[in-house]
Parts: structure tokens; C-alpha cells; sequence
């Protein structure tokens, strides 16, 4: 039996690896609650991007990435564990509830994920010009499916054209307007703050001027268009339904796809612009072959480097204690 002490600090070190998930502008939009077993995950709204997210869907999405590194962590030390999601309704920002159950029966699937937990970076390089086998497209598949999740690779010529376009015509979209330049601008911070967009000391208020300033959508979306284009593989990740739920097991099921893909080499970034801007969210809806609320655009391939890891705040900073 664990003192108190011991269990605090085992749980400290499981959201240790829970927030090395990814999230958007890197706003890392949750704190957590320890008490007992129990470890709670709420969103942190005041960590929202109401242009870029008005509706806090990638925000959730966020915090099921982090609670699905959360299970693995918890599943890598050999303990069993219990998940609900949204225990309570009279509580929008409790997201779910994850109870470990010492010396229970381990997830092998997900503990053997645990080692790419600090190893998957969001990779905004072009990848290597080879391709992705298609046994390793079908583990993304089924990783996606195992978290109630689905993932459709975008195989054909028309279909991978058509979401560059729509990237392109999105990065114009947003670049302008001057809210979301804003907002943009005021998530770039120095490496040292723990958090956002990393920019150096010395140029980072210049590069805040530039974004707040210049309309660049259109060179944006050229880069961004070829990066499409050249991703030797294209992907949507969606969800089964349209809501908190629904975002919060996709977010879950892109997590284990990104961490299954780093464990078969690959590095991925996205290009969800076309999902940010509700006016092309119908035109994304148009790739899908069946049924599905579409939610990430990923990019995926093997990468020619090694990135360097995010900022992340300290751990003790998004931990609660009852």
C-alpha cells in the first residue's frame, strides 16, 4: 500500500507525461486534480482561442490527447485504471475521471506506447520523399478505431488536391482577419514562459508586430499547400459524433495515432485550417467515402530530422491537490 506521499508523487509523474500531448498554439489547456486514485482532467478555459476555436472543440480535443497519455502512462506502471468521461454534467469543463486500480490487469497496447510519449513532435519540415508502407497505414487505422475514433488516409490524386486547396484558401481566410492575427500573435512567447509558440528573445516582438500587421495568407497558403501536396501521406481523423464526447474520444484516438506513428517512425503535423474556418468545413465533410464528423487534417512521413520538444510549464503548475 502506497503512503500518500508515494501516491502523489506517482501521480505527478503520470501528468508528467500526460501534457506532453499536443495542442493548438500550444495553449496546453487543462489542469488536472489529484485525490486519492483519482485523477481528474478539467479544461482550462482560460487557455481558450476564441477565434481560432470558438467553440472549444480543439481545446477538447487537446485534453483527450493528454488523457490518453495519461491511461498509457498509468498503463506503463503496471496498473490497471478506470475512465469516465464527463462525470459530471453539471460541470462542462470536468472532463473526465481516470481511477487507478494498483496491481489490476494492464493495457499492454498502451503501455507499449509509453517510450513515444516524449518522442512524438509535431515535425513542420517537409518529410522524406518515401513512401508509407500499407501495413503501416492499417495500425493508423486501427489505432484510430481502438478509441472509438476513425482515420481515411486521402488515397487519391482529386482528394489530396482538393484538401491542399482548401488549406490554401483557408490560410487566406484567417490570415485575414485581424482577430485572429491577434490572437496568433499573442500566443508567440519566449521558450522560457513554458508555453505557445517559441520565439527567441531578442526577435520575438518583432515577429508579434509582423503577424498583427501583415496579411501573409497568401504566402502561407502557398507553403502550406505544397507541404500538402508533398505529405507522403494525407489523413482525416474524426469522431462517430459531433460533440464534447465525440471530441474527446477523437482526441484520444489521434493520440494513439501519433504515438503509434512515432513508434513506426514517422512524425506528423496538421493542417486543420479548412476545419477551423466554418464556412469550408462542409467542403472538408465532401472528402470523407462514408460517415463521420471530420476533425484533423494530419500530414504524415518520415522525417528527415530530429525536432526539438515544445515548451511545456512545469508539472506542479496544472496540478490541483484535494
Amino acid at each position: 500500500m502506497l503512503s500518500v506521499d508515494e501516491r502523489q508523487d506517482l501521480a505527478e509523474r503520470f501528468i508528467a507525461q500526460a501534457i506532453l500531448a499536443p495542442s493548438s498554439h500550444n495553449t496546453q489547456p487543462w489542469w488536472f486534480r489529484v485525490a486519492g486514485q483519482d485523477i481528474d482532467l478539467f479544461a482550462d478555459r482560460t487557455r481558450a482561442l476564441p477565434v481560432n476555436d470558438p467553440e472549444d472543440r480543439e481545446l477538447t480535443l487537446s485534453c483527450g490527447c493528454a488523457l490518453m497519455n495519461l491511461r498509457i502512462a498509468v498503463a506503463s506502471h503496471n496498473d490497471e485504471f478506470r475512465v469516465e468521461l464527463l462525470p459530471d454534467p453539471e460541470d462542462p469543463d470536468w472532463l473526465a475521471r481516470l481511477t487507478v486500480i494498483s496491481g489490476g490487469a494492464i493495457a499492454a497496447s498502451e503501455a507499449g506506447l509509453a517510450e513515444c510519449i516524449p518522442l512524438r513532435q509535431t515535425y513542420r519540415k517537409p518529410f522524406a520523399d518515401r513512401p508509407i508502407e500499407p501495413f503501416v497505414i492499417d495500425a493508423l487505422i486501427e489505432a484510430a478505431r481502438a478509441e472509438k475514433a476513425w482515420l481515411q488516409p486521402l488515397m487519391t490524386p482529386e482528394a489530396r488536391q482538393k484538401a491542399a486547396a482548401l488549406v490554401a484558401e483557408s490560410d487566406v481566410l484567417q490570415w485575414g482577419d485581424p482577430r485572429w492575427r491577434r490572437e496568433l500573435a499573442a500566443w508567440m512567447h519566449p521558450r522560457r514562459r513554458g508555453d505557445g509558440l517559441a520565439v527567441s528573445n531578442w526577435s520575438g516582438p518583432i515577429a508579434q508586430w509582423v503577424v498583427r500587421t501583415l496579411d501573409m495568407g497568401r504566402s502561407m497558403g502557398s507553403q502550406d499547400k505544397d507541404l500538402a501536396e508533398s505529405a507522403p501521406l494525407l489523413a482525416l481523423l474524426g469522431s462517430g459524433q459531433e460533440d464534447v464526447r465525440g471530441w474527446l474520444e477523437a482526441g484520444q484516438g489521434l493520440q494513439r495515432v501519433l504515438l503509434t506513428a512515432r513508434q513506426l517512425g514517422l512524425q506528423a503535423s496538421y493542417l486543420n485550417q479548412p476545419l477551423q474556418v466554418q464556412s469550408l468545413r462542409p467542403e472538408v465533410q465532401k472528402l470523407l467515402e462514408g460517415t463521420g464528423s471530420p476533425q484533423i487534417l494530419l500530414r504524415l512521413g518520415y522525417p528527415l530530422e530530429e525536432v526539438p520538444p515544445s515548451p511545456r510549464r512545469p508539472v506542479e503548475s496544472v496540478i490541483v491537490n484535494m
